[in-house]
């Protein structure tokens, strides 16, 4: 991978990252299209640390309110939230290490995002006014936390099942949205720990042909973008749906699928 195919991907990491899109999906469906064919899943795991930098940034406030009073309700919650996400990261690590090398599940992952969107459009419409975060329970962070679990598989948007759970379970939007993007830093920092080996011992990539200044490259355009990104879905959350996204998903997904069963142009 060169410096200017880690741009490309860094930038799309950015994009998606806090859209309901999956950006580990477009990472893989992009390395399809660009001809890069060695595991990449270090290099994924790096770029969502970039975005991590424009998360910190952008939401600086709520994590300083978190750090000034740590034993405060919404804590625990983030802690109920993590644990299901870990279990299942560690049970079925090999398996997604190798989604992420075949893109195999990549179709279905992008259908199953665009049915978890518009199904949580569909509860958010049902009579009622929505539950302010205060008053947010266990069962709610534990169903957000396996959703965000099975995000781990490429294709299958993190923010958009997080987001999904949320609104599904009748949470203000805006508080929905600032849960699952505090919700994504103790995730992309467990998966940064878990990759720093393979940095060690490969010097830039789960493959070879990564070196450290495509790494850093693509880390920095997914920080820059990145910041755009989760500012812009901020706003977007607490007027818009999420159907527009839900259809891009599924319109994705088709093709996807299209290609790995029919036209086999990239897989």
């Amino acid at each position: 991978m060169g410096i200017v195919e880690a741009l490309i991907l860094g930038a799309l990491q950015g994009i998606t990252e806090f859209l309901p899109v999956s950006s580990s999906g477009h990472l893989v469906l992009l390395q399809r299209i660009l001809g890069i064919r060695e595991p990449a899943l270090l290099f994924d795991t790096l770029v969502h640390g970039g975005t991590l930098a424009a998360g910190f940034v952008v939401l600086r406030r709520d994590i300083g309110r978190i750090l000034c009073r740590p034993l405060q309700p919404l804590t625990g919650l983030l802690i109920a939230a993590t644990i299901p996400t870990v279990i299942i990261a560690l049970i079925f690590k090999d398996p997604i290490e190798g989604a992420f090398a075949s893109g195999a599940w990549l179709g279905f992952a992008f259908l199953t995002t665009a049915c978890a969107l518009a199904l949580s459009e569909f509860a958010a419409k049902k009579p009622g006014t929505p539950r302010p975060g205060t008053a947010m329970n266990w069962l709610d962070a534990l169903i957000i936390g396996i959703l965000q679990g099975v995000a781990i598989i490429p294709g299958v948007s993190r923010s958009g099942l997080t987001l999904s759970g949320a609104i599904s379970r009748r949470l203000d939007r805006d508080f929905a949205a600032r849960f699952s993007f505090l919700l994504s830093i103790p995730a992309i920092l467990g998966a940064l720990v878990f990759q720093l080996k393979d940095l060690v011992r490969g010097g830039g990539g789960s493959g070879a042909g990564i070196g450290p200044d495509a790494l850093i490259a693509g880390t920095a355009a997914a920080a820059v973008v990145g910041f755009f990104s989760v500012r812009f879905m901020l706003k977007l959350v607490r007027s818009r749906s999420l159907r527009g996204f839900a259809v891009y998903t599924a319109l994705l997904g088709i093709l996807v699928l299209f290609d790995q069963h029919i036209s086999h142009v990239f897989f």
